[in-house]
């Protein structure tokens, strides 16, 4: 970890000073991450790089606000995630769903993957359609998915950033694996027989 971060009481206040070495450490600590999550919640690189703009924006602008409730780079999270999902309303109306009431639903094929070569599990193509159905999920389930298992933060950290609770953390990203999985697995499926 960067050493300026390391004591994120200093790190705060040398913010709150608008000191720019501290917007310099925390910019380079946390701006690819943040990218990395608006664009795999948007798929759009340029709407990405707004996201890390508005989001260092408002750290900027509501930095006196910072109570310490959370980590500064889960509240960087949590306002880079709030940015996309104002921007995914702006791009489609939204739809209203209840979780509770959405039962699982099995694959309906499982693969083994484990006796698949690695050539092709690692290759380019692979890698886009893997892409293609990261893309493919529920916002919802797709943030979570990005943020555990991409952005590998853990579940009370996912939920902070989300603000849902841990058992809805791990209800989504179980979700998003089987939705995954069964994505994958007829080109998988397919192949293996070749």
């Amino acid at each position: 970890m960067n050493p300026a971060l390391e004591d994120e009481q200093a790190l705060v206040t040398a913010l709150k000073r608008r000191d720019p070495a501290a917007l310099s450490a925390l910019f380079e600590a946390y701006a690819d991450k943040i990218y990395r999550l608006a664009a795999g919640m948007l798929r759009d690189e340029q709407q990405a790089d707004g996201v890390v703009q508005d989001t260092f924006l408002a750290l900027i602008e509501h930095i006196d606000r910072f109570e310490g409730r959370s980590n500064i780079g889960t509240w960087l999270y949590r306002v880079g995630y709030n940015e996309c999902l104002m921007r995914l309303r702006r791009a489609r109306p939204e739809v209203e769903l209840d979780e509770e009431d959405e039962p699982d639903r099995m694959p309906a094929s499982f693969t083994d993957w484990s006796t698949m070569p690695d050539a092709l599990l690692d290759s380019a193509e692979a890698a886009a359609e893997m892409e293609r159905a990261i893309t493919s999920l529920k916002p919802e389930l797709r943030a979570v998915f990005l943020l555990r298992d991409v952005e590998e933060l853990s579940t009370a950290e996912t939920a902070r950033i989300l603000n849902i609770g841990e058992p809805l953390v791990k209800v989504r990203l179980h979700r998003a694996r089987l939705a995954l999985r069964e994505k994958l697995a007829a080109y998988f499926d397919e192949r293996a027989q070749v």
